[in-house]
């Protein structure tokens, strides 16, 4: 029987019987436990024997343990006092040999001068054998041989620190560093432009033994300039009936051709230096060394092209994609190495940038001039205005995206300028509309005239409406700038400073929740061209109002109602019946809103907004349907009643029955404006109150009145004054 599992940590007694019982399934498994039990007892047996014998051996052992232990305590604590002894011994030995030591060590600073003062004279000697040696060397102008002799005075003068005059061999070790520089300069000039790794290698072997590598380094970095400069100009002079932007384009593979091959040869000559930093500043020195300079030839490209965005945004191009390869081929260097080589790459687009404004601002001008909306007729000129609208707007929505296509959004400054100047003279052409309006506009009924106002205003509103939107989107727009992280920022680059101020000032405005409309000018421009536009579509609805009312200050109108001519002057208010004057502009009134009803009863968003950006009284006007068509209502109606009232102010003299009977015609424009759903105003109802008043209750009932309209009607009825 297996009892190994007895001897583990987790033996579980449990388990272990289950697992006997569950594998021996028997028809006698009482015989099969009883066996089992005595085997158990067999092996306990076995064990307590075992535990019997280990223990007795254990206790025969003990006192020699004890005795072993007893001896290693009495070895212990004689090697302390050896140990003790030794320290004392060691104390001693220092106190005594502490003068002698001293007298060693200065002994040995002692030969330690005398060794460097015989290497110092043996140098001496060396050196001058050099300079004697040189002397013959230079003129043989073998460079390797040059380079060991300077390479051992060079050697030699570490060991001359401390020469009076080492200041003077140094400065003359370096005059002949100079003239081997001078010497071997035409040959590395050679092996340079050539790209002779072999040549190349040993000059640098040379140079970094001296401790001049930079100045080869300088040397290599001229070498390959003018070579990149040439290739410019050759490049010129091959394809000059190539546009610049190809030029530009070709240019830029030959430098990132000849970043890959310099990437490698460099590796191979300057080993441990690095590649990318080195060509970094060479490039950057191309780059603003170039002849002619890109300017010069965006200068000149710029007279001839007929389209100069289309021109810029090609130029950006092609420039954003050079910048792009050259960032990816210089992770890892410092950033002012590459702060310099993107100042380099776009410096040609700064002055352009700068300009953006007015070149499109030229574009818009030209794209405006090309609408024609001045027509012969002027029902045809609005409605040319009204179909420009989209086009007009559509032009603006370009404009944005050049923007991004030419300055990557950093002109937005520029854009917005545009945009003012475009939409200001896109609003002249309105106002030429307004002026040919004014001129048609008659004092007798014009509904025509008037539904060519109402156009014009909707029309108008259109416009603002949409600038408006052009808005929201330029805000989200310079909104989603100041969120951009890329890892250059390029508005350091293509702006100039200036710009670059008034480009942060427009964000800084707009991101920190400063009042502040991008398109400010042109929605108050419009604006006002929508209240003009209205203010004549008033006139031209109170003409025929005016007209009709200016019989009220003439006398013949109400001489006809003279005491002597009247029967009877105790006439009742019935017998009275309203004049022609205000029954014509009673009707006129009722009419009016039905010319309303195409523009003002039904959804209007341009119309809305155009009498809204009016008055505040438009602004607050309920957003229901026919709720500005009331408040325009009510502004001729109270047009109506102030001229009404001027002109009754203006009568000289009324009898009785004249009074009535204007008073009765005040009556007559309170019920029509009634059926409007409109007030009569204060005024006229003083007046009409007065004028009913009878002379001798006059001065009793006209209390509550104004004391201007108490005298003024007193004295037109020639009631005296008590």
């Amino acid at each position: 029987m297996d009892i190994s599992e007895f001897s583990q940590d987790d033996f579980d007694a449990k388990a272990w019987v289950n697992a006997v019982l569950n594998s021996n399934v028997l028809d006698k498994q009482n015989d099969y436990v009883i066996g089992l039990a005595m085997k158990l007892q067999l092996y306990v047996q076995q064990v307590n024997k075992a535990l019997e014998n280990t223990s007795q051996q254990t206790l025969t052992m003990m006192p020699k343990i004890i005795r072993d232990t007893k001896a290693l305590q009495e070895e212990a604590i004689i090697l302390k006092e050896k140990m003790e002894q030794v320290k004392e011994d060691i104390i001693k030995i220092e106190l005594d040999t502490t003068k002698s030591i001293n007298s060693i060590e200065a002994l040995d600073s002692i030969k330690n001068k005398l060794v460097l003062v015989k290497e110092g004279l043996q140098e001496t000697d060396n050196w001058a054998i050099l300079v004697n040696d040189l002397e013959e060397v230079f003129d043989s102008k073998n460079i390797e041989n040059i380079s060991n002799k300077i390479l051992g005075m060079q050697n030699s003068l570490k060991l001359l620190v401390n020469v009076v005059d080492y200041e003077d061999r140094r400065l003359q070790l370096e005059g002949l560093k100079n003239r081997l520089e001078a010497i071997a300069s035409p040959l590395i000039v050679q092996a340079f432009t050539s790209y002779n790794t072999e040549q190349a290698a040993r000059y640098v072997h040379i140079f970094q033994l001296m401790g001049r590598l930079p100045e080869l380094i300088k040397y290599y970095g001229k070498c390959e300039k003018d070579t990149l400069i040439k290739k410019w100009r050759d490049q010129l002079e091959t394809e000059l009936d190539g546009s610049v932007v190809q030029c530009m384009h070709n240019y830029y593979n030959v430098l990132i051709s000849n970043w890959h091959t310099q990437v490698k040869w460099f590796t191979q000559v300057f080993t441990g230096e690095c590649a990318s930093s080195t060509l970094v500043d060479i490039y950057v020195m191309v780059l603003n060394s170039l002849d002619p300079s890109l300017s010069d030839c965006l200068q000149a490209a710029m007279k001839q092209v007929p389209d100069k965005l289309i021109f810029l945004k090609e130029v950006k191009e092609v420039t954003t994609q050079f910048s792009e390869n050259m960032l990816e081929k210089t992770i890892g260097i410092e950033p002012t190495k590459i702060q310099n080589l993107l100042r380099a790459i776009f410096a040609h687009l700064v002055n352009y940038i700068s300009n953006y404004a007015a070149y499109e601002q030229a574009h818009l001008n030209k794209q405006l001039g090309s609408i024609n909306c001045m027509k012969e007729e002027l029902s045809d000129t609005i409605q040319a205005l009204g179909l420009s609208v989209s086009v007009i707007i559509d032009y603006a929505r370009d404009a944005k995206k050049r923007c991004f296509e030419v300055t990557e959004q950093y002109g937005i400054c520029g854009l917005l300028v545009a945009l003012r100047a475009y939409f200001s003279n896109y609003s002249g052409y309105y106002r030429v509309a307004l002026r040919q309006v004014d001129r048609s506009k008659r004092p007798e009924e014009d509904w025509s005239t008037f539904q060519l106002c109402l156009t014009l205003l909707q029309y108008s509103g259109d416009v603002l409406l949409k600038i408006q939107e052009l808005e929201k989107d330029l805000t989200s727009t310079v909104l989603e700038l100041n969120k951009k992280k890329d890892r250059v920022d390029l508005k350091h680059y293509v702006l100039s400073a200036s710009a670059l101020k008034e480009y942060d000032s427009l964000i800084r405005c707009v991101t920190e929740g400063t009042q502040l409309s991008l398109l400010d000018h042109v929605t108050n421009e419009f604006s006002k061209l929508c209240s003009d536009i209205h203010h004549t579509t008033y006139q031209v609805v109170f003409g025929p109002i005016a007209s009709q009312l200016s019989v009220v200050q003439v006398p013949q109108t109400w001489s006809q109602y003279d005491e002597s001519a009247m029967h009877n002057s105790d006439l009742p208010d019935y017998s009275f019946s309203p004049q022609e004057y205000i029954t014509q502009i009673g009707q006129y009134l009722m009419t009016l809103p039905q010319h309303l009803e195409p523009f003002l009863f039904r959804e209007n968003p341009s119309l809305m907004c155009a009498l809204k950006s009016i008055d505040q009284e438009y602004a607050t006007a309920a957003n229901t349907e026919g709720a500005l068509a009331q408040v325009f209502l009510k502004i001729v109606a109270r047009g109506t009643c102030n001229n009404f009232c001027d002109k009754i102010l203006s009568v000289c003299q009324l009898s009785h029955s004249a009074s009535r009977q204007l008073a009765h015609d005040i009556s007559y424009l309170n019920n029509v404006l009634q059926d409007l759903g409109i007030s009569l105003s204060e005024n006229l109802q003083q007046l009409s109150l007065l004028l009913k008043i009878p002379s001798d209750q006059y001065q009793s009932q006209s209390t509550s009145c104004s004391a201007r309209y108490v005298a003024a009607v007193r004295q037109m009825r020639n009631i005296t004054s008590n």
